[in-house]
């Protein structure tokens, strides 16, 4: 007497590692890294790449597209990267067509990743530009100045 069993019939937990949803998308803050090849998972061309990417940054990116049906999953950790919990952010592909016009996991992610870097560049030139400017007028203490030995200080003890 054989048994078969049909592998639909099968229980299966809900919300487990079995659960699909073709309506959702997955992307991961690893997929942004500019410093990763192709190979090693960097899913977007490196203009549209960032350094150092986190979820937050992801997060905001996203907004900024115009996606607005996102939700974010902290210290979760991608199977092909296992020792760090980056997280990862779902984005519903029906939500996303309403608001983007783009319901392609490839065109989305190339849109927050544009966005993302261009995010990047501006927070970079702003920080360069009130370093060069230098503290502001009221700030004692960011204009503090340490008294630095200067080459010719130094000659001049030496010489006594």
């Amino acid at each position: 007497m054989s048994v078969e069993f049909k592998r639909d019939s099968l229980p299966r937990e809900i919300g487990g590692p079995m659960d699909h949803n073709p309506d959702r998308i997955s992307i991961w803050p690893g997929y942004f890294d500019l410093k990763s090849s192709r190979r090693s998972g960097r899913r977007v061309p490196k203009d549209s790449a960032v350094r150092k990417p986190d979820l937050e940054g992801l997060f905001m990116a996203a907004r900024s597209v115009g996606l607005r049906k996102i939700k974010r999953e902290e210290k979760i950790s991608h199977p092909k990267r296992p020792h760090g919990q980056e997280g990862r952010l779902w984005v519903s592909r029906a939500g996303a067509n309403d608001s983007i016009g783009s319901s392609s996991k490839e065109e989305i992610m190339q849109l927050i990743g544009c966005n993302w870097r261009e995010m990047q560049n501006n927070t970079d030139q702003a920080e360069k530009d009130s370093a060069q400017r230098g503290p502001n007028k009221g700030d004692r203490s960011a204009r503090a100045q340490r008294k630095s030995r200067s080459p010719q200080r130094t000659q001049k003890r030496k010489d006594r």
